[in-house]
């Protein structure tokens, strides 16, 4: 299969050799194979008719937006009609222009929306892999609040201590009961003793 740009070499519209270039360029910098058909060009007579009479989209622009016959340029797949430059434009801007141009099978459409699919689900695994890490870091902030409150707790204790050392003091005091003091023994017994002698002796002398 031949990809065939059916164009105007002798125009005078300009926006018919803008598009022309434009059309060019871009299968150029895609590296896919055409064939440039020039209408005008002597012995194109029978091209230039297949292109008329089987293009579909008259390609009608600013200046001729209904022109009698199709503009160029025109797309064809050997003789396949594809489409005029407005449609090659858009498959271009969508990133279909390989199965615009037919080069591409009948199922690349159902392949492209598998791939869109299987990219959203990717998508959406990741969406699920930031979410998880971020529980992890709520719940860290939460436990991490708690052992803050609990040190400010501890906090606020130790300062009320500080602030009245009479409930320290008070929590280590214990009552002593008092010692009696110690009597000596023997002391009356021994002052009994002397003054009986000397009774005795104060006796004695009296006889005397």
């Amino acid at each position: 299969m031949v990809l065939k740009v059916y164009v105007s070499g002798m125009s005078g519209n300009k926006e018919v050799k803008k598009r022309q270039q434009r059309v060019l360029m871009i299968l150029d910098s895609k590296n896919i194979q055409y064939d440039t058909v020039d209408i005008t060009e002597p012995g194109k007579e029978g091209e230039k008719e297949l292109m008329q009479n089987k293009s579909t989209s008259n390609g009608g622009t600013v200046s001729d937006p209904e022109p009698r016959h199709p503009l160029p340029p025109q797309i064809f797949n050997d003789d396949e009609y594809c489409g005029d430059y407005d449609a090659f434009d858009m498959a271009n801007e969508i990133d279909t222009l390989e199965v615009f141009l037919k080069l591409a099978p009948a199922d690349t459409t159902a392949v492209s929306s598998a791939q869109i699919e299987l990219k959203q689900e990717n998508g959406v695994a990741k969406e699920e892999e930031k979410k998880a890490p971020a529980e992890g870091e709520t719940e860290a902030a939460a436990e991490a609040d708690a052992d803050a409150a609990g040190a400010a707790e501890e906090t606020d204790e130790a300062d009320k201590k500080k602030e009245n050392p009479e409930l320290k003091t008070a929590a280590k005091r214990t009552t002593v009961a008092p010692v009696p003091a110690r009597v000596p023994i023997g002391t009356g017994a021994g002052t009994s003793s002397t003054s009986a002698q000397l009774l005795d002796s104060e006796r004695e002398a009296a006889a005397q």
